[in-house]
């Protein structure tokens, strides 16, 4: 079961850390508890010694709802920088992420074909050449690729159109703030998507539907769903249900790269394009569990939703995946426990930077960049001395 952990630090707001009741009592064995209700009210120390690391104590959010803002504290991070994905081998070995392969019939795919998910449709993206306007930007020197691309195949093959799955290899992945930088397919006729998915009645989706975005009218529509049991009910389709809202975007999102984010909060979440909140759903319809990150290109011929299948071979590219979240596990929550000495002393607790539409310089941040991040790095383990040299890696905290 999640509580949720109120407190103050240091200048910010008050505070919400949401955790299962083991990490609870971390807290409540550093501090003195003043008063006890469904969340426990805790006052930080302000005179206490350094950090050993950086964010030993996790990463601060702050959560822009519609009526008011306030500060959600996540243990664990993954961070992605798809653009120093030099060669299709380094792809290969992300040990983060898992490209799919796998098939829907027509039938299960519920469109006028079939869908033929394959590695090969995940690309290592072409070299950038120079810098475009208006959108995200990394600054940083050395070789990049634009990131990693998702294809949809033009060509119908045994029945089904070729299509494209990246999904992280940690199934852990409970509340959080989950952000994607990606620029959609041109073409016509294809559904990209950013994700977090339980199963298919827990499932927060943004989608995007290429067939719909309309230049001469500025219209550049994004799906924003919670699949639930009552949109199973209906057929799937959340439209029927209170937990479907399309939003116009303010730019053509096949012109560049912007960031596109869910916060998953108890009983809430929350939406955004470029910090910008489009929506907040909440009730019963929101998940209850830990689930993963899924990026998805795909046409099915469902004249509904995809459209297609494309004239052309279609990309959608992703630049970067930044999740800062808590883990299900409790081995990743004795971890924390265990690097977590006192959330109040200086550093222990990092501040997220946001991309907001007049400053997208956060795009260029990563946390596992920093050279004192905090022990206990469980993936892409290498020398401070190849990751200076420029050698892609990925860490979960």
């Amino acid at each position: 079961m999640a509580h949720g952990l109120s407190f103050s630090m240091g200048g910010v707001p008050t505070l919400f850390l949401f955790l299962t009741r083991p990490l609870l009592n971390k807290f409540t064995a550093l501090h003195t508890i003043l008063r006890l209700f469904p969340t426990l009210l805790i006052v930080l120390s302000l005179h206490a010694p350094l950090a050993v690391a950086d964010c030993e104590c996790g990463y601060l959010s702050t959560v822009n709802g519609t009526s008011n803002s306030h500060h959600a504290l996540f243990t664990d991070l993954l961070e992605t920088d798809f653009t120093r994905h030099l060669t299709p081998a380094s792809l290969a070995q992300d040990p983060d992420w898992a490209r799919q392969a796998f098939n829907l019939t027509r039938e299960r795919a519920r469109g006028e074909y079939g869908e033929m998910f394959a590695v090969e449709n995940v690309v290592v993206g072409s070299q950038r050449e120079g810098q475009g306007g208006g959108g995200q930007h990394h600054g940083q020197e050395g070789n990049r690729q634009e990131g990693v691309q998702l294809l949809v195949r033009s060509g119908i093959v045994d029945g089904m159109v070729p299509v494209a799955e990246l999904d992280t290899r940690r199934l852990d992945l409970f509340w959080g703030t989950f952000r994607a930088s990606m620029r959609i397919a041109r073409v016509a006729g294809t559904c990209a998507a950013f994700f977090w998915y339980f199963n298919d009645t827990q499932e927060i989706d943004m989608e995007f539907l290429t067939k719909d975005f309309n230049a001469a009218n500025d219209s550049y529509p994004v799906n924003l769903v919670l699949q639930s049991r009552e949109a199973a009910m209906a057929g799937y389709d959340a439209a029927k249900t209170g937990n479907f809202v399309k939003v116009n975007l303010p730019f053509d999102p096949a012109g560049d790269f912007h960031e596109y984010r869910i916060d998953y909060l108890p009983g809430q979440v929350f939406f955004y394009a470029d910090g910008v909140v489009l929506a907040e759903m909440d009730g019963p319809a929101v998940p209850s569990s830990p689930g993963h990150l899924i990026l998805q290109h795909w046409s099915n011929g469902n004249r509904y939703w995809s459209g297609g299948p494309p004239v052309e071979d279609a990309a959608l590219t992703v630049r970067y995946v930044k999740a800062y979240f808590n883990s299900s596990l409790v081995q990743r929550q004795e971890d924390w426990k265990a690097r977590c000495r006192d959330p109040a002393v200086p550093n222990a607790v990092c501040r997220i930077p946001d991309v907001t539409p007049g400053d997208s310089s956060a795009a260029e941040w990563f946390f596992t960049d920093r050279g004192n991040m905090t022990n206990n790095q469980t993936t892409s383990e290498q020398s401070k001395s190849s990751r200076m040299e420029g050698t892609w890696r990925s860490y979960a905290v």
